[in-house]
């Protein structure tokens, strides 16, 4: 056999070798992986390339190297599972750099982090004032998590004091024009209920690309033709115009009857359909 035809062979099985032992490894990504694991990583592609080069000559010897990297950080992760000591040895501790917007110097010098580190990692989270934190922590793998002071944390709509209604996951119900039944089941829907959506819309199932349902039962489309614009949804904005019309029709007519239950009765439903839509204002708003 011609000796490109060897070296083609044996960088191939290499590939897939290499290939094969990363998925072994971990599925983590390099900025999250221990210091022990980013070495064997490091090691188990040295020693690949130096084989691929065949600079090292010995299988025997390739394989143990490559057994032992690739099989001690699996045994030192298990460890680590086991045993909170080894995983504080393997993996690390977090370290509290910030407590009540007071930086603990001690705690960046055992970091070996300057000041302007610091800094650069609070700018990097958005945060400008190290006075606005109430906590800065850095993980094991070098990322810093902050906990805002309770007065300078965004709204939500809990801090409000808002009710919201629990949002299920969007289902994706069509793919290159391919009607997925299952995910229109998970939310109690049906492939009629679909075709009858698209024939509403003027869409054909065969210019689909993709297909999304939100928990609400609105439904979202890319088509292939991207010159066609699908109009958005309105279902939410037109319920919600059409019960403020209605409050309105009633407040209107209570004010110009001229019987007293008549304008009793009007008033009463125009506050009953305002509590309605206080009711679904969290639904209809999202």
């Amino acid at each position: 056999m011609p000796e490109w035809a060897m070296v083609l062979l044996r960088v191939t099985g290499i590939l897939f070798l290499a290939l094969l032992l990363g998925r072994m490894l971990s599925k983590k990504p390099l900025s999250k992986l221990s210091p022990f694991e980013f070495v064997a990583v490091l090691v188990i592609g040295i020693t690949v390339a130096l084989w691929s080069l065949n600079m090292i000559g010995n299988l025997l010897t390739i394989v143990i190297i490559l057994a032992v990297w690739v099989l001690a950080p699996q045994v030192f992760s298990l460890l680590s599972l086991k045993f909170k000591g080894f995983r504080d040895l393997y993996r690390g501790q977090e370290t509290i750099l910030v407590n009540q917007g007071q930086v603990l110097e001690e705690k960046l010098l055992k970091e070996k982090l300057s000041p302007e580190d610091l800094l650069s990692m609070l700018r990097s989270n958005h945060v400008f004032n190290f006075a606005d934190i109430e906590m800065a922590v850095l993980e094991p793998d070098g990322e810093l998590n902050l906990l805002l002071r309770k007065e300078k944390q965004p709204l939500t709509p809990h801090s409000m004091g808002i009710p919201m209604v629990r949002e299920q996951a969007p289902q994706t119900v069509l793919i290159d024009g391919n009607i997925m039944d299952d995910k229109l089941a998970v939310l109690g829907l049906n492939r009629h209920w679909l075709l009858t959506e698209l024939v509403r819309l003027r869409v054909a199932v065969e210019n689909v690309f993709m297909g999304q349902v939100d928990s609400t039962g609105q439904l979202y489309l890319d088509l292939f033709d991207d010159q066609i614009k699908v109009p958005q949804p309105t279902i939410k904005e037109m319920t919600k115009a059409t019960l403020n019309k209605c409050q309105a029709d009633l407040e209107l007519f209570s004010l110009s009857s001229k019987a007293d239950s008549a304008k009793k009765d009007y008033s009463n439903a125009a506050q009953d359909i305002k509590r309605v839509s206080a009711d679904l204002e969290s639904l209809l708003s999202r």
